[in-house]
């Protein structure tokens, strides 16, 4: 038999009792079962979304863009779609490190059998020992460079093109600014590269449109071209006489441009090791230094490297005999020449003993000459020693005739320390005698100001006469000599510390415009934030040692009035 029970129940606001017992309202159970029920809910769709994301990011290889750096694949992911989200997203791709991703389908980018790779791109501004002329053998692929441009047009239908093409477009931009003791403009002159003191200036913008042709394949002829326009200050370094160069010779233009490379070259795996044709105009060959700024230590330029050739135009082989030899030889219209100049003549309105005709030679170093070179590597790739002879014709007074002789030498002592040194002569001849006075017609000044030589058109920046020292003679050879060495240390695959010392003697005072021997020492600082951005402080001091030489202006007739000048100087390279 079932027992009743008896429930007796009194109200009251806040509370019921039933059987004695106090228990909470009939609506606060309902409500607080309720929350708790939401918050179970909650926490299950939350736990359900998480674990639906966790298998999403499972199933995505390149979660939010991915790291490209630990998966190839997720590179466009990463960069994005449009053209400037792919731009701005490879400058913060790339920030912090010493290199790009790495493609794993990339083919090798040596010859197994090659000679060591000496250096690394940062922090240096090679991985090659530089030799120039031509395309590096055994270690060049096609679309090769590093460049957020090329990244950014990599997803449209012009970069597939150009991509199938092997064609590049990149470049950089240069600014920088100078402290200096001169304080005339161009007073920093013979120092080059911050012409002007104390002040910010945009020293070079340069695009690159090239191929490369492939040097590590060895069964098909291949090809390449590269032009390489160029605008700012340093464009009065690279100027050749008849090529846009009425900016520097008649109005001493600050800023110029112009276009130091424009070549074509044909690549020929069966000849040996290699042969490579190029042909148009291009960096004259060894040199430590370029003038493209990334090609640099440091943001200035050594004397050594200021007042010799640039560029030549026309047709140079360089063949790679075996991994460890290459020979190198061309025929061109001079040093700092055009073509169109050779043979060329302007009416003489001053016959003399230099130029007696009717007519004369527009630019007398305008003449064809040959260009020498061979240069040795060894194995380990650590040493590497080249001597040239660039340029070489009668070594007649020209616009920048310069016969050059010499070589260079680079050695890694280890992973952080190397050095590089280079020592030349070069000279002209029949150069006309600053101290030959201007008393009749058969002196060399006499024949200057009257306009009886090649370059009396020129108002400004004219090949400099020479102190021949004897003012009985109306010509003389003018010769430069020079010795310099750069000490390098790698602090970090993002740092390097560089330590430069000169001495070059301007025996006559054709090169700088003064006869005096000269030291300089600079020590500088290279920092990478990544492969494109580049930050190069540095300061350096120059003394001549036997005339005034600094903070004059020949061009505004300012007298030198100083032996020495410091100079300050920083830049920042940013490629696109």
């Amino acid at each position: 038999m079932q027992s009743a029970s008896i429930f007796i129940v009194t109200s009251s606001k806040d509370h019921r009792e039933v059987n004695g017992i106090v228990r909470a309202p009939v609506a606060l159970v309902t409500t607080g079962w309720g929350k708790t029920m939401k918050r179970l809910l909650l926490a299950g769709v939350s736990l359900a979304a998480i674990g639906l994301s966790g298998a999403a990011q499972a199933a995505d290889p390149c979660p939010y863009g991915g790291d490209p750096y630990k998966n190839y694949k997720c590179l466009d992911s990463y960069l994005g779609a449009d053209f400037m989200s792919r731009f701005i997203n490879y400058y913060r791709l790339e920030w912090g490190h010493e290199a790009p991703p790495a493609d794993p389908k990339a083919p090798p980018g040596r010859r197994e059998y090659w000679p060591g790779t000496p250096q690394s791109t940062p922090p240096y501004p090679f991985t090659e020992w530089p030799y120039g002329g031509t395309t590096s053998f055994g270690v060049t692929r096609p679309s090769s460079i590093d460049s957020p441009l090329m990244a950014a047009l990599g997803n449209t239908a012009v970069g597939n093109w150009m991509n199938d093409a092997h064609i590049q477009v990149y470049g950089w931009v240069d600014p920088s600014g100078n402290l200096s003791t001169s304080t005339v403009r161009g007073g920093n002159a013979p120092a080059a590269y911050a012409y002007n003191p104390n002040t910010v200036q945009l020293d070079q913008a340069v695009l690159y449109v090239e191929r490369l042709p492939d040097t590590v394949q060895k069964d098909h002829v291949d090809w390449g071209f590269r032009l390489a326009p160029i605008y700012g200050e340093n464009y009065r370094y690279t100027t050749a006489y008849g090529l846009w160069s009425n900016q520097l010779l008649n109005r001493n233009a600050n800023n110029g441009y112009d276009m130091p490379m424009a070549y074509g070259e044909v690549f020929i795996p069966q000849v040996m090791e290699g042969l490579m044709i190029r042909f148009g105009r291009y960096i004259s060959i060894p040199d430590i230094e370029a003038q493209l700024a990334p090609n640099n230590y440091m943001s200035s330029h050594s004397m050594t490297y200021t007042f010799d050739n640039y560029t030549n135009t026309g047709v140079q082989a360089s063949l790679a005999a075996t991994k460890n030899w290459i020979f190198q030889a061309a025929l061109v219209a001079g040093t700092e020449a055009m073509p169109w100049h050779v043979g060329a003549t302007i009416p003489n309105p001053m016959p003399n003993v230099l130029y007696p005709g009717q007519t004369m030679p527009k630019d007398p170093g305008a003449v064809p000459s040959i260009t020498l070179g061979v240069r040795y590597t060894t194995d380990s790739g650590n040493d590497n020693i080249g001597l040239v002879m660039d340029g070489i014709n009668s070594g007649a007074f020209g616009y920048n005739n310069l016969q050059w002789y010499g070589g260079t030498y680079y050695h890694k002592f280890n992973d952080q320390w190397h050095i590089s040194i280079e020592s030349y002569n070069e000279h002209m001849n029949n150069v006309p005698n600053t101290l030959n006075p201007a008393t009749a017609n058969a002196t060399a000044q006499a024949i200057i100001a009257g306009g009886g030589y090649p370059f009396a058109s020129m108002t400004a920046n004219s090949p400099n006469t020479a102190d021949c020292g004897n003012r009985a003679v109306i010509s003389c050879t003018a010769d430069w000599q020079t010795a310099l060495i750069y000490v390098n240390y790698k602090a970090s695959p993002l740092d390097n510390i560089a330590y430069r010392a000169e001495f070059v003697d301007d025996y006559q005072g054709q090169r700088t415009g003064t006869k005096t021997r000269y030291i300089e020492t600079g020590i500088g600082y290279q920092h990478w934030f990544s492969p494109q951005i580049e930050f190069r402080p540095e300061v350096s001091y120059y003394r001549a040692l036997d005339a005034f030489a600094f903070n004059g202006n020949v061009n505004l007739g300012i007298p030198n009035t100083r032996k020495y000048a410091i100079i300050g100087l920083s830049d920042i390279i940013i490629h696109f």
